[in-house]
């Protein structure tokens, strides 16, 4: 009997739990370790935030997609991994014994020093839509009158506009800090479309210079600047859970698991991670939920060949992928490579791109 460990409940797994309920192996020994019985799928966010989607749109409950892949479900997070025993440790304190082990936990937020305590983060999202509630309460009730978002990747500039739009009664101004040009690693016409959309709703666009710290009431600028906010939202790049470079896998330099083309740990062979947990040596892609969509069927398929003794395949990640962006409203951008639409058509077309994954791994009434 051999032991698959899968921890973390996201994209990538949901595949992996669907491919081994649709055609079971014997003898293997399948627990999914996760601290929450719902994945949110990512895509549908900033719809939930502007007030589009209910949370039961956006939720896949794990607990019967487990049962259909006959998996002991465990609602506990990872605290470490011990390759030497192969052994996972979770936060109650019990050790996961495994012979397979794979990852897809995430990933968090990036931090400036001392913005913890007083910036709500975009990661993780559980966390960010409880704390959101209150603050969407506070703004309709007079108590925050500016929102600072830090961070213009796609991420930052969905959230902003998806808050601006479920505040729209509210008298409240939005102000969004990067450091760099807003979506960098995008093309100059996806950059120039949303520009025009921050500005047409008035928006205020601070970049060039870094937010070093959010304290309480303000941000604190690279160059000894402040700006007063009353809530500040914090959407930078992701970053690794910490445990996983402590664990002694082979990581990239922000500390996401090193994996080869067949999404393979580089220094232990048992182990595999997709999603934004991972990178691909040798590839940079962003951390999106795109990749980890995509990312499903190979690992799915590379977990069975391990199970068999067989070497994984190669996982081809796509040169480009369509880029999708909500824009607060029925309102979305579709981008690939230097071409760019929008429109509410955009948004229809999104909306159902998203219901139809989400659909994909619901199985019962009531998920």
């Amino acid at each position: 009997m051999k032991r698959l460990v899968l921890v973390g409940g996201g994209h990538s797994h949901l595949a992996v739990l669907k491919s081994f309920g649709d055609a079971p192996i014997e003898r293997v020994r399948l627990t999914l370790l996760s601290p929450n019985r719902h994945a949110l799928y990512s895509g549908m966010i900033p719809g939930l935030i502007a007030g589009h989607y209910r949370p039961e749109d956006c939720r896949i409950d794990l607990w019967p997609l487990a049962a259909l892949a006959n998996a002991r479900f465990l609602e506990d997070s990872a605290l470490g991994i011990d390759p030497g025993r192969r052994e996972v440790i979770t936060a109650r304190g019990e050790r996961l014994a495994y012979d397979l082990l794979s990852l897809d936990v995430g990933s968090t937020s990036g931090e400036a020093a001392g913005e913890a305590k007083h910036a709500l983060s975009v990661r993780p999202v559980e966390f960010f839509l409880a704390n959101w509630e209150r603050l969407r309460e506070s703004a309709r009730r007079g108590e925050v009158k500016r929102i600072a978002v830090v961070g213009g990747g796609a991420a930052g500039i969905e959230v902003l506009l998806a808050m601006q739009h479920a505040l729209s009664g509210a008298a409240v101004e939005f102000a969004l800090f990067s450091d760099t040009p807003i979506l960098g690693g995008d093309s100059e016409s996806v950059r120039r479309r949303i520009a025009r959309i921050l500005g047409a709703r008035g928006v205020g666009v601070h970049t060039g210079r870094a937010v070093i710290a959010a304290g309480p009431g303000e941000l604190e600028i690279e160059g000894g600047g402040r700006f007063r906010a009353q809530a500040t939202v914090w959407a930078t790049g992701a970053s690794a859970p910490a445990w996983v470079a402590a664990s002694g896998l082979r990581t990239d330099p922000l500390g996401f698991v090193a994996v080869s083309e067949a999404l393979q740990s580089a220094s232990h062979p048992d182990i595999f991670a997709a999603g934004d947990v991972a990178t691909i040596v040798g590839e940079a892609r962003p951390k999106s939920g795109v990749f980890a969509v995509r990312q499903g069927p190979a690992l799915a398929r590379n977990l069975r060949l391990a199970l068999a003794g067989a070497a994984p395949l190669t996982f081809r990640s796509p040169a480009r992928a369509l880029a999708l962006i909500s824009c607060g409203n029925r309102y979305a951008m579709a981008s690939w490579g230097r071409f760019a639409l929008e429109g509410a058509w955009v948004w229809r077309w999104k909306d159902r791109i998203d219901r139809r994954f989400v659909g994909k791994y619901r199985t019962g009434p009531g998920t």
